[in-house]
C-alpha cells in the first residue's frame, strides 16, 4: 500500500505527458531529487497548473506508490520576477540545471534547495550583479558535493603563505614558488578571499557581499576553466547566456 507524504522542495523541470499530464523532477529537502507525475495538471482549470512550473517552491504532498503521483502543491514562491528578464531566466534555469546534475534520489538534501532558493532570490535583486550570483553558487554547489577546490594551501607543497596562483589541473591554489615552476592563472588577494569565504561561509552569508570588476573577471574566468575541467556535462541554458 501507498501513502501520502509531505516533502520540501522546488521544481527543477516540468515536461508534457499524454494530453492533460505532467512529469516533474523536484529538488526536495527531505529525499533528495523525486520525480513525480501531476495528473490532469496541464488543463486550464487545474489547481496544479502554475505550481507545477520550474522555479515553483513550496510543500509538495506525494501520494507514494509505485510511482509518485502528486495530490496537492502549497507553493511559497513562483520566482516570476525570473520570468520577466531574459538573461535572469536563463541563469535560473541553468542553476536548476545544475541542481539536477549534483542530486540524486533518495539522499537528503537540504543544503543544495537551501543554496538553490537563496541563490534564486538573490538573482531577483536589481542590486547584485547576476554575474557575481552565479559564481557563487556554482563554487558552492562544488562544496557540497565534494569536488571543490583547495583554496587555504598550495596543491603541490602545502604552504599555506604567498598563494599566489590558481591551477586548474592540480585542482586548487599554488603558492608563489610553485607557480613559477606550474604555472597557473594568477590570483590576486581580493579574488583568494573571495573565493575562499564562498567555500567556508554559512549559506545565509554568501549572498551579502560585493566585489570589483577586476575580482569578478578573475572569478568568472577561474570558474569557467574549473567547471570545464570538472563537470562532464552540457548545460543548455548557458549557450543561450
Amino acid at each position: 500500500m501507498g501513502q501520502t507524504i509531505l516533502l520540501n522542495g522546488i521544481v527543477l523541470s516540468a515536461m508534457p505527458i499524454g494530453e492533460y499530464d505532467k512529469r516533474l523532477v523536484i529538488l526536495t529537502s527531505e529525499r533528495g531529487k523525486v520525480t513525480a507525475f501531476a495528473r490532469g495538471a496541464r488543463r486550464p482549470n487545474s489547481s496544479l497548473l502554475a505550481a507545477t512550473n520550474p522555479f515553483a517552491f513550496g510543500e509538495f504532498e506525494l501520494y507514494e506508490g509505485k510511482s509518485y503521483n502528486v495530490c496537492k502543491i502549497s507553493i511559497k514562491n513562483y520566482f516570476r520576477e525570473l520570468t520577466t528578464d531574459v538573461e535572469k531566466a536563463y541563469i535560473g534555469f541553468y542553476f536548476l540545471e545544475l541542481a539536477d546534475y549534483y542530486s540524486v534520489e533518495n539522499q537528503e538534501a537540504k543544503d543544495m534547495c537551501n543554496l538553490l532558493y537563496l541563490a534564486l532570490t538573490a538573482l531577483k535583486k536589481e542590486n547584485f550583479d547576476n554575474r557575481l550570483v552565479r559564481r557563487i553558487f556554482e563554487l558552492r554547489m562544488l562544496v557540497l558535493n565534494g569536488e571543490y577546490p583547495n583554496v587555504f594551501s598550495c596543491m603541490s607543497c602545502g604552504t599555506k603563505e604567498h598563494l599566489h596562483a590558481f591551477h586548474v589541473r592540480s585542482g586548487g591554489v599554488l603558492c608563489r614558488a610553485c607557480a613559477a615552476l606550474k604555472g597557473g592563472i594568477t590570483l590576486g588577494e581580493s579574488t583568494l578571499f573571495t573565493m575562499q569565504y564562498i567555500e567556508a561561509s554559512p549559506l545565509k552569508e554568501l549572498f551579502t557581499f560585493e566585489v570589483k570588476e577586476q575580482v569578478l573577471a578573475e572569478l568568472e574566468q577561474i570558474m569557467d576553466d574549473y567547471m570545464n575541467c570538472y563537470v562532464d556535462r552540457h548545460f543548455r541554458s548557458l549557450d543561450l547566456l
